[in-house]
């Protein structure tokens, strides 16, 4: 249903006549046709009534002032209401609505049904065959389980493919990461032990996984193998430290934390995630809140859009009551097929840890707000230094990494108002030039950024800085000047005397002095780091591509080094981290090993 007139005031009276008192959802819209908000109602005719018969905001008067049109969609139940609500919120990002920017898939460890299971890492639907465990609030804290898995148990967490090709065990093995099934060194009774331990303590039934493995280390002591139950003694004290670390006294289920802070226009949101009773960290949420200033109903929303459609934990506890706590919940259990509570009021153990997600929360919007504060410094103090009419909005960066001239790659980062803008960085891998011309490489990467600009796949910069002096940025000049680019400021960033950090010169065009900006300057401490961070995000590429370039082990591509000598030495020095930290003379001593092998080892290893 909707009105829609081509004139300026809306004619609410006339549309509210023939509205349903049904529940539904209804879009506002403005006369571009954009949807300004999207809300559900239990009664449409009530709750849209209720924008033009009573006193509202100032956020919601520019709203109302703006609409042209008014749709609705009437549902069965209230419950239906909130789901499409949702779905159209997250479809539509309406300008009006609070919006949860950060919207994607979460990590899973994926466990396999093989004969020998493999533990991985899993992120989007989970239609494979096997168990999942998580969600994790982000892949940084589902590697370090992984990696703490890979020291407990010794399961595998290798692809198929790696694993059906193997003649020979990996490093894993020699550094008792693995049992290395792939060429059976272990029994596959043995293996699905440590199969079901690893499950357990991802269910969370650490102290099952201890008591077996007290009972196999006493097995092995009596039967006189101090090898096998020194092992699993070790193994049981690193599982103590750990429950002492991460579990929560008297939790076992799944449970969500859920608090909210609002200061100075910043809003954050911490959810701590607890599975089987374990603490697996948390993060961060900035919504877009367009204006609204009530935690409750910004948890509301945010409830709503995070967790239809996931994972559901059992239960939710929340720093302030969201608005239809009762609606939130029977949605939520409808949607995990079980009964799932929202909660404000608890005590004992539960009150500390919802006293700390809020202090979490304060602590991020403190944080924000400083950053923010302290980027707009930073940009009023570069205005200021190059002399420019405006504080810039946009600046990029470019950087060029290599080995000796192969595999060149280049990195464009990009800065904000507000910082990083990782989601527009780029990086372009060089090919067809001459091995170690950064000029040609620096030309190639701007004409292939620009290129697309131009045809208007992105945003132009105000500033545009290049790390190099004078050569680079004239350079790079001449590839704007061939591609039409205008109002774009080229600043060369070139190291200074001694390449000492704070000695940094910055060259513009036209002008012969460059500028030295003090080393205390705050305009100047964001050059440094727009710098790095393309640096950084360069040799991160550079290695990367060098990496899958070398499909085979550094050992294999020395020249009389064959399947017995990389044994020897892998096994004399423990891996290939010792083999990298070892001289000459240490793998002389090595059987097979001459002085003339040796140097071209070591040579490898420490190569410029």
């Amino acid at each position: 249903m909707a009105l829609e007139t081509g004139n300026t005031t809306f004619d609410h009276k006339s549309f509210l006549k023939h509205l349903t008192h049904l529940p539904g959802v209804y879009r506002m819209l403005a006369g571009d046709g954009s949807v300004l908000y999207v809300g559900k109602a239990k009664d449409l005719k009530r709750r849209v009534s209720s924008y033009f018969t009573r006193a509202l905001n100032r956020r919601i008067q520019l709203m109302v002032a703006k609409i042209q049109a008014i749709e609705v969609t009437v549902t069965h139940t209230e419950a239906e209401a909130l789901i499409l609500e949702n779905n159209l919120i997250k479809s539509l990002k309406p300008k009006y609505n609070i919006l949860l920017r950060d919207d994607k898939s979460y990590p899973y460890i994926f466990l396999s049904t093989d004969t020998f299971p493999r533990l991985a890492y899993h992120r989007g639907k989970r239609k494979a065959k096997g168990r999942f465990f998580g969600p994790y609030p982000n892949a940084g804290s589902m590697r370090e389980t992984l990696q703490l898995m890979q020291k407990l148990f010794p399961v595998r967490q290798c692809d198929d493919t790696f694993y059906n090709n193997r003649s020979r065990p990996c490093l894993q093995y020699q550094i008792k990461r693995c049992g290395a099934p792939c060429v059976g060194l272990i029994s596959e009774q043995s293996y699905a032990e440590d199969v079901r331990d690893a499950v357990l303590f991802l269910e969370g039934k650490t102290a099952e996984v201890i008591e077996g493995l007290v009972q196999r280390m006493e097995v092995a002591s009596e039967a006189l193998e101090f090898e096998q139950a020194a092992r699993l003694r070790d193994q049981i004290a690193a599982l103590s430290r750990i429950q002492e670390k991460q579990y929560i006294t008297g939790e076992r289920g799944d449970l969500d934390i859920l608090a909210c802070n609002i200061k100075g226009g910043a809003v954050c949101v911490q959810l701590f995630f607890i599975r089987n009773g374990r603490n697996l960290g948390n993060k961060a949420f900035y919504p877009s809140t367009a204006g609204v200033d009530k935690e409750a109903e910004i948890l509301a929303a945010f409830i709503a859009q995070y967790y239809i459609g996931k994972h559901i934990p059992a239960e939710i506890l929340v720093s302030h009551s969201p608005d239809d706590r009762s609606l939130l919940q029977e949605v939520l259990s409808q949607e995990s097929g079980r009964q799932v509570k929202v909660r404000t009021q608890v005590r004992g153990n539960r009150a500390q840890w919802l006293r700390m997600a809020s202090q979490n929360a304060a602590l991020s919007v403190d944080a924000k707000l400083a950053s923010k504060a302290g980027m707009r410094s930073r940009l009023e103090a570069l205005q200021k230094g190059l002399d420019l009419e405006s504080v810039p909005g946009r600046m990029e960066c470019f950087d060029i990494s290599h080995t000796s001239g192969e595999l060149t790659v280049a990195s464009c980062v990009v800065f904000d108002s507000n910082g990083p803008l990782k989601t527009d960085y780029r990086r372009f891998n060089i090919e067809g030039i001459q091995g170690g011309d950064d000029y040609a490489a620096m030309a190639q990467a701007l004409s292939r950024r620009y290129t697309r600009i131009q045809a208007g796949e992105g945003q132009l910069p105000d500033i545009l800085f290049i790390d190099g002096g004078k050569g680079q940025l004239h350079a790079a000049a001449e590839v704007l000047k061939e591609l039409a680019v205008i109002g774009v400021l080229l600043v060369g960033v070139a190291k200074g005397p001694d390449r000492r950090a704070g000695m940094e010169q910055l060259f513009l065009l036209g002008s012969e002095r460059p500028i030295i900006l003090p080393a205390d300057s705050p305009a100047l401490h964001l050059i440094q780091q727009i710098r790095d961070e393309a640096h950084r995000f360069a040799i991160t590429g550079h290695r990367q591509r060098r990496n899958k370039s070398r499909n085979t082990s550094v050992l294999e591509q020395i020249s009389g080094i064959g399947a017995k000598r990389r044994q020897r030495l892998l096994k004399h020095f423990g891996g290939i981290q010792g083999i990298a930290r070892a001289g000459i003379g240490d793998f002389e001593r090595v059987e097979g090993i001459s002085r003339k092998l040796a140097e071209q080892i070591y040579a490898v290893f420490h190569e410029e």
